[in-house]
């Protein structure tokens, strides 16, 4: 294989990772509501640990598994701060929906209702 068709595999790579990253941050946000809703914290070290287990449990290598947990742990913190950033638009948009009594912006004028 010549370093041109390697390199057009890594690109396929890179783009299915993309997907599948997008997949897990959609079902990290659906995470996150399903926590508020029965009062969960949205960090939760053992299922942090959990998760790290199921990864090295499923690693096959070439990576080690300390470099596959600290690619885990920035993905983590990165869903963890999606989750954070959800639950915050949520409360932001609840308290400022209309007929609250917020004084929320009509779209149309930008004044106060």
């Amino acid at each position: 294989m010549t370093l041109e068709e390697l390199r057009d595999q890594i690109d396929v790579l890179d783009r299915q990772l993309v997907e599948l990253l997008s997949e897990r941050a959609r079902a990290a946000q659906m995470a996150a509501h399903l926590k508020a809703a029965v009062s969960l914290p949205v960090y939760e070290p053992s299922r942090e640990k959990a998760v790290y287990a199921n990864v090295r449990a499923a690693n096959k290598g070439p990576l080690p598994d300390i470099e596959l947990t600290h690619i885990y742990e920035r993905i983590i913190d990165v869903m963890r701060a999606l989750q954070t950033n959800e639950l915050a638009s949520d409360r932001n948009a609840q308290a400022h929906a209309p007929g609250q009594g917020t004084g929320a912006q009509t779209p149309e004028t930008g004044n106060r209702q």
